[in-house]
């Protein structure tokens, strides 16, 4: 079984992105933590630029935007000029499909 992060790795490589995964899980806490606190992967790509992706369920992309936009660090990464996506995974009948929506 895939996971979200998982498939929008695969999403954005296919794009010609280099994709790093930049959550990690934080055995002490027992929780995922999140590069600045909302992004899950960090993609580049020569004559693209930067974008940080946040990947969650298509039904909990509302609660992933507030999320990133309320956070602390937002202003600073989109003042640096990252675009930051959010990524709204849901499967159709054997499929996934993927809802992308641009943040900043």
């Amino acid at each position: 079984m895939s996971t979200p992060t998982q498939r929008s790795k695969k999403l954005m490589e296919s794009e010609g992105y280099l994709v790093a995964i930049v959550e990690k899980w934080n055995p002490h806490a027992k929780v995922r933590q999140d590069l600045w606190g909302f992004l899950d992967l960090l993609c580049v790509a020569d004559g693209k630029g930067v974008v940080g992706v946040q990947t969650t369920s298509s039904s909990n992309m509302a609660a992933r935007r507030n999320k990133i936009r309320a956070h602390v660090n937002y202003a600073a990464v989109e003042g640096a000029g990252i675009r930051i996506e959010l990524h709204g995974w849901r499967k159709v009948g054997r499929r996934w499909e993927v809802k992308r929506e641009v943040i900043s």
